[in-house]
């Protein structure tokens, strides 16, 4: 199958992706890391089924559901697939302190990095979906070519100096 090539010019700039919806193995687990361990609050939950979660009371940032998946275990490797939802934080600070909350909890990292446009940290949800903890810097800050286009990078984060400007005690 070929897949067409859009010729009716490019999607409207304030389109945005509302939300993810993860096929987990034990919602309580899972709850448990999103609201439990990163702060995500719980909106509805549907028995033991599915649940919506979200940040500042939007309806919901990530759904979650055992409907097709209860007890299962995670695609193996060399599948397709999801390889990330990438979770957005405002500041600096506010992502210093996800790092702490993983710090706390015991979470493995699985990868951080400075991509020069952005700070992230990657991680595996405990169904094994990766997860992307990230702060974009300001456009002004971003790294160019001569000729002004992007140029992102992959450079190793200092996990000490994100640390550091975190608030949690």
């Amino acid at each position: 199958m070929t897949t067409p090539i859009a010729t009716t010019g490019p999607i409207d700039p304030q389109t945005r992706i509302g939300h993810v919806h993860l096929r987990v193995a034990d919602l309580d687990r899972a709850l448990g890391f999103y609201c439990g361990v990163l702060g995500f609050t719980l909106m509805q939950r549907y028995g033991t089924q599915a649940a919506f979660v979200s940040a500042g009371g939007y309806h919901h940032h990530i759904g979650l559901n055992t409907w097709d998946s209860a007890g299962g275990s995670p695609p193996p490797p060399g599948s397709t697939g999801l390889y990330h939802v990438a979770i957005l934080y405002p500041t600096r600070a506010a992502l210093a302190d996800a790092l702490l909350r993983l710090d706390a909890a015991g979470i493995p990292l699985t990868g951080a990095s400075d991509h020069g446009v952005s700070e992230a940290l990657y991680l595996d949800d405990p169904d094994r979906n990766g997860v992307e903890l990230y702060r974009d810097r300001p456009e002004a800050e971003w790294p160019r070519d001569e000729a002004g286009g992007l140029r992102m990078v992959t450079r190793r984060l200092d996990l000490a100096d994100l640390r550091a400007a975190g608030t949690r005690s």
